[in-house]
């Protein structure tokens, strides 16, 4: 028995000890409050409450069975369905891992073999996936010549328009006073 099913027995049973407590303990308060049938023998009072309580516990475990038992067990389905899908979900992506990881490292074992079989060739020189100087040119090599092309200084004539105007002219006036700095002097100096 796995422990699922064990702990969905266990609450049944509880479940049920709950109820025929309950019920027991209903009539033998009618009994007690002489509200139901009260007969001279006590066998036969004992017969007809438990006829009585049969009848109560039957109805009650019909009740049960149609407005609850389903919509639980429907929710239960419903929720190993999910787990059963998210559990084949981590599968999933397990494999998927695994499967990039695994495409991964033969890529670099293959890039490694080519850079071996380079240097076999070529004794004495660096790889060009290194991207070192004076090696076969490489992507990296490609990269670093194409961005010093587009960074090269300018070499044609600059042309040199005249200042925007933007609306605000000044005046130089030649009448106002400066000091020897350029700044304007102050009225009496």
């Amino acid at each position: 028995m796995d422990d699922d099913t064990q702990h969905e027995a266990e609450i049944r049973l509880l479940g049920l000890i709950l109820a025929q407590s309950t019920l027991v303990g209903v009539g033998i308060g009618v009994f007690d409050a002489d509200i139901w049938l009260k007969n001279e023998t006590p066998m036969l009072n004992g017969f007809t409450y438990a006829m009585g309580a049969f009848f109560i516990q039957g109805i009650a475990y019909y009740m049960f069975k149609v407005f609850f038992e389903q919509g639980m067990r429907e929710r239960a389905r419903i929720s190993q369905i999910d787990r059963e899908r998210n559990s084949k979900y981590r599968t999933m992506q397990y494999s998927f891992d695994q499967r990039r990881a695994e495409m991964e490292l033969r890529m670099q074992e293959a890039q490694l073999e080519k850079e071996l079989r380079w240097m076999e060739a070529n004794p004495g020189q660096m790889p060009p996936s290194w991207g070192v100087q004076g090696g076969s040119p490489s992507l990296v090599g490609t990269y670093d010549q194409q961005r010093a092309d587009n960074m090269r200084i300018p070499t044609h004539a600059a042309q040199a328009p005249a200042p925007l105007s933007l609306g605000v002219e000044e005046e130089v006036k030649s009448d106002i006073p400066r000091k020897k700095d350029g700044t304007f002097a102050k009225k009496g100096e």
